[in-house]
């Protein structure tokens, strides 16, 4: 993230999008794999980027559709993280270890003392990492596009972030000093509200349901519109305002719902956030 951050000061002008995802796949590489920067990561990218299209495509296997891109592509991910699992494998030895998720996955146990099958590691890491990547690189874009309307915000940033960094004394951050950083975090939650990088999820009916006069049978297919929620005045004063300090005070439950909810809430949830807020660290205490 800092080398991503330095190139971006070479580079002079960037199209923010392409390099936040540039960087989250990096960052993403590492922590879950130890994959570095380079050939198979780019095509490791590309490859996330056909199954995220073809989460809302219309389910067709028709060659040459989004859906069937994605199915493909997906396969080959899976076909990567299986090599890479293969080859840990084979180096069990502590020295060796990396200690990212997939070698998390590999050591974790049940109570009965079973561990998760070469399947279970591969579908996890996968799940994580297309969660994830998109959710953290789209919020990254959006901070700074929310950052650049909000000089204001700005400066408080930087006064809290640079109190933390004098405190730190040049030693790493850690999820305990990011959750400290009060403003940061309002801020994340404040962009996530604004610029929801899901507007929509996909449920089903489980019971017969009435709606403002509207009947849902038990079993229909349900389309939530989480922006509408998301930017209602009867839930958030001034919706389209910027403003971090509207979460001084909780939202309502059930209004705010960037990453879902209930037992299908995004299980990249909290780390993107934790990306977002460091990232928000690093921007404000190094750059104008």
């Amino acid at each position: 993230m800092v080398a991503a951050l330095e190139s971006w000061v070479e580079k002079g002008r960037i199209v923010a999008l392409r390099e936040t995802r540039k960087m989250t796949l990096e960052d993403w590489g590492r922590i879950f794999a130890s994959l570095e920067p380079g050939p198979t990561l780019d095509y490791m990218g590309q490859l996330i980027g056909d199954v995220v299209k073809g989460f809302r495509a219309n389910p067709s296997n028709v060659p040459g559709s989004a859906c069937r891109r994605a199915v493909e592509s997906r396969k080959k991910l899976l076909a990567i993280y299986r090599e890479r699992l293969e080859m840990r494998k084979k180096h069990t030895e502590d020295s060796e270890r990396t200690y990212d998720l997939m070698d998390g996955l590999m050591s974790v146990q049940d109570e009965e003392g079973n561990k998760l099958s070469d399947e279970e590691i591969v579908d996890n890491t996968s799940a994580l990492v297309i969660a994830g990547y998109e959710s953290a690189s789209l919020s990254a874009m959006w901070v700074m596009y929310c950052l650049a309307k909000a000089p204001d915000v700005v400066q408080r940033l930087r006064a809290e972030n640079i109190a933390l960094r004098e405190k730190k004394k040049g030693e790493f951050i850690t999820s305990e000093d990011v959750s400290s950083l009060k403003y940061t975090n309002m801020v994340v939650e404040e962009t996530l509200r604004m610029a929801n990088t899901s507007g929509t999820v996909f449920r089903i009916a489980t019971r017969d349901v009435e709606y403002k006069g509207y009947k849902f049978p038990q079993g229909w297919r349900v389309i939530p519109w989480l922006r509408y929620s998301h930017t209602n005045p009867e839930y958030f004063e001034d919706p389209l305002r910027f403003n971090p300090d509207r979460w001084n005070v909780p939202a309502k439950p059930g209004t705010y719902q960037a990453f879902g909810g209930g037992p299908r809430i995004c299980p990249g949830n909290m780390f993107a956030k934790m990306i977002a807020a460091i990232f928000i660290h690093h921007l404000t205490v190094g750059y104008k």
